[in-house]
């Protein structure tokens, strides 16, 4: 996965992130589904039936498409509208950020 060289860490924080607000709320989003991960794996080394296995999988895959429409909503909320509010290349850079984020979400 590629993150645009503007995104990354440079050791200074200019602005908080859309989602920093839940943050706590998303890691422990994420620990959950981690432990549903570990709890499919296990299913798997135990030789459960297929079927529930499947129901498990479907599970955590909503579970993470939960986290991302949440995570794209915060991004459209707080970092694209402040964008484009301001104006210029930076509002046409975010827009297609966001578009193209959309899209692999839609595509998986």
């Amino acid at each position: 996965m590629h993150t645009p060289e503007g995104y990354r860490y440079s050791g200074a924080m200019t602005a908080p992130h859309g989602y920093t607000s839940n943050k706590d709320n998303y890691a422990k989003r994420m620990r959950r589904i981690e432990g549903q991960v570990r709890g499919i794996a296990k299913m798997i080394d135990e030789d459960k039936y297929c079927i529930d296995v499947l129901t498990q999988i479907s599970a955590v895959n909503s579970a993470l498409q939960s986290v991302a429409l949440s995570l794209l909503d915060e991004h459209l909320g707080h970092c694209v509208s402040q964008a484009v509010s301001e104006g210029g290349d930076e509002a046409e850079a975010k827009l297609a950020e966001a578009s193209a984020a959309i899209a692999r979400l839609v595509r998986s």
